[in-house]
């Protein structure tokens, strides 16, 4: 799979109750462009974890992939430190 082109994004698991399904919330912090304020802003993504390895609290690194179902356009690239370290 090459990632050349696909875009990347960290965040933490928050749910792993489907099959082969986690959902990802991701965090971003920018300054308003009118208020100079620090605003922070949520999203969350379904992602593809194929070996059930997610737990909740793990922070993971998830890639962009073709539609592998209604909402689910991501997939677990890795998991970069696992819930309790």
């Amino acid at each position: 799979m090459s990632l050349e082109h696909k875009m990347i994004r960290s965040g933490v698991v928050v749910s792993n109750k489907a099959d082969k399904t986690v959902v990802v919330k991701v965090e971003r912090k920018f300054q308003h462009p009118l208020y100079s304020r620090t605003v922070k802003q949520t999203a969350k993504f379904m992602a593809h974890d194929e070996t059930n390895a997610c737990q909740i609290g793990d922070v993971v690194k998830i890639v962009e992939s073709r539609p592998l179902s209604k909402r689910k356009r991501w997939m677990v690239l890795e998991i970069t430190q696992k819930a309790g370290e």
